[in-house]
This record gives structure tokens, C-alpha cells and sequence, in this order.
């Protein structure tokens, strides 16, 4: 399996999230790309001193999201990308860019050697507080092919967060995952409802048994409910990594250490 293969466990991955500060020509951009990039650099440290299976990238200080992204979201991104894998070249690695720029992160991810993107909006279309996402599934492939990024792979959300789903809700999370599966996806990231809100657990175990790809957790994993998700193939974890728990906050070294020194004991 090729997530075993990246990050060398089947279950329990813990992947922590760089949050990018806020990129050129958004709302909230306030620093140069040099400063973005050290800023990076120095979150990527502190999760890779605590001994963490890999890092999503993403510029979620981008807000207020845009379908619309520019070439200087990605050429910024290509940058920190660069910086941060240069310095840390034995991470799984991995990119989002916010608002479901799918095929951007697959081109920056390919520039700059990661393994794998988070994309939205893989199958069945809802309307997110961005705007109506459709599915993008065939023409994200087709663009992996195309590229020659076969070796990035792509983990996809699904029902995922601060979403609708009114638009599809005769159609179950779990009908949901097999489309994906069926559509090729590498792996299915499950969430709550919104930035740092619990997934539900029964999802995860009605999810993973009803597929043969990986499910990762999106959103809401602690230090005090991670025993929920051990069975979840890896946790991506934001929030709980954040001074006070609050996702735009820098990251805490000691709330990673401590949530690590647990996982590696929850693993024996």
C-alpha cells in the first residue's frame, strides 16, 4: 500500500498542519515571503523535534477564501514548499491550498518534491461557504497524469467541513467513500463540521469498513479523545497543536511533545 510505504504504519499516523501566514494580495497578508517562509521553517522544526509522521502545508490565513486563485498563491506556496522540504527531507510532506485549488497543489507539490495533496470537493458537489464546489475527481486525475505527479498522491475529503451537504443528503458518508474510492481516491479524510470541531467516531468505523483505501480523521483530534481515532489510518491535527487550541495561534511546542510522548505509548 502506498501509505505504508510513505509514512511507515499502517494506522495512528499523526500529521501535523504548517499554517502559512497570510500570502501576498490577501486580506490578512501582512509579511514578506522571506518572513513566511522562516515562519514556516520554524513550525516545521518544532513538529519535527517532537517526532512527527509529516506535515500538511496550508494557507489558511488566506481568509476570506477564494475559488479564485492567483499565480502569486502558488508561487509563494512553491516557495515555503521549497524551504521546508530542503530542511526536513525525511517528513511526509504534504499541500493544501485553500479555496479547493486542487490542481495548483498537485503542480507545487511536483515542483517541489511533496508526497501528497489534501483536495476538496472530489465527489459529489455541495456548496461550501466559499460558494457552490463542484466534484472534481476526473479532471484532477487527468491533470496527475498529465503532469507526470503519479507520485503525489491525493487523500480527498469527504462531507467535508463547513459545508452544506443539503444538496446530497440522500447520499450517506458512506456512499459517499465508495464513490470516492471507485473515483481512485488514495485516501478519505473525515471531519466535523467545522476548523477544529470532533469527527465522529462511528463515521470513522462505518467509513473504514466499508472501503480498502486509508481514512484519515480532518479535524478535532486532542490529546484528551485520541483514543477515539486510533483505528483512523492518520490524524491530521491543527488546532489541538495551537497555543490555547485556537488554529490561527503560533504552534505549541509542548502540546505536540506532550500529544506525541502519548501516541508512541498508545502505540506499543
Amino acid at each position: 500500500m502506498k501509505f505504508v510505504e510513505l509514512f511507515g504504519r499502517l494506522k495512528s499516523v499523526v500529521i501535523g498542519m504548517v499554517h502559512v501566514q497570510a500570502l501576498p494580495g490577501t486580506p490578512l497578508s501582512s509579511m514578506a515571503i522571506p518572513q513566511i517562509v522562516e515562519e514556516a521553517c520554524r513550525e516545521a522544526e518544532i513538529y519535527h523535534n517532537a517526532g512527527i509522521d509529516g506535515l500538511i502545508i496550508e494557507n489558511m490565513h488566506d481568509i476570506p477564501y477564494s475559488f479564485s486563485v492567483g499565480p502569486e498563491v502558488c508561487a509563494s506556496m512553491t516557495a515555503v514548499c521549497d524551504a521546508v522540504r530542503a530542511s526536513y527531507s525525511s517528513i511526509p510532506l504534504g499541500i493544501q491550498i485553500l479555496s479547493a485549488a486542487n490542481q495548483p497543489a498537485l503542480a507545487v507539490a511536483l515542483a517541489s518534491g511533496l508526497d501528497f495533496i489534501r483536495a476538496e470537493g472530489f465527489v459529489f458537489s455541495h456548496v461550501a461557504d466559499e460558494g457552490i464546489l463542484n466534484a472534481c475527481a476526473g479532471d484532477l486525475l487527468r491533470y496527475r497524469k498529465q503532469i507526470g505527479a503519479e507520485r503525489v498522491q491525493i487523500y480527498t475529503d469527504i462531507k467535508k467541513k463547513h459545508s452544506s451537504h443539503a444538496l446530497t443528503s440522500d447520499v450517506s458518508v458512506v456512499e459517499t467513500a465508495r464513490a470516492a474510492e471507485f473515483f481512485l481516491s488514495d485516501g478519505l479524510i473525515i471531519t466535523g463540521t467545522a476548523t477544529g470541531l470532533q469527527a465522529d467516531p462511528a463515521e470513522l468505523k462505518d467509513v473504514a469498513q466499508s472501503v480498502k483505501i486509508p481514512t484519515l480523521i480532518g479535524s478535532g483530534v486532542t490529546y484528551d479523545n485520541v483514543e477515539d481515532y486510533l483505528d483512523a489510518n492518520a490524524m491530521i491535527i491543527g488546532s489541538h497543536f495551537k497555543k490555547g487550541g485556537y488554529w490561527a495561534n503560533q504552534v505549541d511546542p509542548e502540546r505536540v511533545k506532550r500529544f506525541m510522548e502519548k501516541i508512541h505509548k498508545l502505540r506499543l
